[in-house]
């Protein structure tokens, strides 16, 4: 059992598969609100799956699922309130112009508070007012039924989202480990003299800034389904950052690889350095990658060097930046060992 199930249960192949989990999940709850209004002959049942589609068929990460799950249920039980009083009050009183009046007004304090934090549970509000009463002139029953209806379809959306969860954090590892091989791959062709203007070269760092920003979208969510610290997450973002900028930077002041007698000092001189930076990065998207975090636990020795020190000529500034890349790598490496408890799910 556990081998078929394998598929569903690895974290890399349910982050490779996302997508489709998240479809298929939507799916299945879409027949679920269809097969349970239409046996029980609920009136207007389609408003169960059109909630079930507004509620979590836009969310993916379990993360921000909780949240927003419970954003939008609000806006949704706030609109279908709301409607539902206009609706009474036009079979009471029978003014339409009064109605056609108060939504105006409701649905314009809706849009007062749509801007900002929140935004999107008041805009929901509305949207549901004339879901709920129409123009005003829906029956009670209709307005009723409706808001049955809405409830079914947010009890089975929430039912939903959290079948088989699909967690940001595995978002996370992953591309951090994608990018972290980059960085490897970058650090070779810069160390081989390879050019730093060639297509593959700027295809990769073009790769490495997506993801920062990809990695930055993700923090929230995997602070909140991990328990990892906002700070702690911003330091290894803030690692792979500086990672990245040094590479480039390497890059464009490195010795001329027409020079091989530069070339040659300078690989000696660095050569525990340029071994243990790749060793490193190698290792930490391995480990990330398959969960073995007992790599991170492995000692490294690297040359100390301070921001003091003296720089007489661009070979010592690149040294310099070569062992300040390898103490940067060496406090990332360091962070992800005391981190991998929680990430490592």
């Amino acid at each position: 059992m556990r081998r078929l199930l394998r598929p569903l249960l690895d974290p890399y192949r349910r982050y490779r598969n996302a997508r489709v989990i998240h479809a298929v999940r939507v799916s299945l709850g879409l027949l679920a609100t269809i097969l349970l209004t239409t046996g029980i002959h609920l009136p207007h049942g389609e408003w169960a799956s059109v909630t079930m589609l507004v509620v979590i068929g836009g969310l993916q990460h379990h993360g921000n699922i909780g949240k927003k799950a419970a954003e939008r249920a609000i806006g949704t039980l706030i609109g279908a309130g709301v409607g539902l009083l206009l609706v009474a009050q036009q079979a009471w009183f029978g003014m339409p112009w009064l109605t056609y009046f108060a939504m105006s007004v409701v649905c314009g304090l809706f849009s007062y508070h749509a801007i900002g934090k929140g935004g999107y549970t008041a805009l929901l509000s509305a949207i549901t007012v004339f879901i709920v009463a129409g123009h005003g002139d829906n029956p009670v029953t209709d307005g009723l039924w409706r808001g049955v209806d809405i409830l079914i379809g947010i009890a089975l959306a929430l039912a939903f989202s959290f079948a088989l969860p699909l967690y940001a954090v595995f978002s996370w590892r992953y591309n951090l480990a994608d990018a972290l091989r980059d960085c490897a791959t970058l650090y070779g062709r810069i160390i081989n003299g390879q050019p730093v203007t060639a297509d593959e070269h700027l295809k990769i760092m073009g790769r490495l800034n997506t993801v920062l920003v990809q990695l930055r979208s993700l923090m929230p969510s995997v602070s909140k389904e991990v328990r990892i610290s906002m700070t702690e997450l911003d330091a290894i973002q803030r690692n792979l950052r500086m990672c990245v900028s040094t590479l480039e930077i390497l890059g464009n002041t490195r010795p001329d690889a027409s020079d091989p007698v530069a070339m040659a000092h300078l690989q000696t001189a660095l050569k525990a350095e340029h071994r243990q930076i790749r060793v490193q990065l190698i290792g930490m998207a391995r480990a990330l990658k398959s969960g073995a975090a007992q790599r991170l636990n492995r000692p490294v020795e690297l040359p100390e060097i301070g921001l003091d020190a003296p720089v007489y000529s661009p070979l010592d500034g690149y040294r310099l930046l070569t062992r300040q890349l390898a103490a940067n790598i060496c406090e990332m490496r360091q962070r992800l060992a005391k981190t991998a408890p929680r990430w490592n799910l």
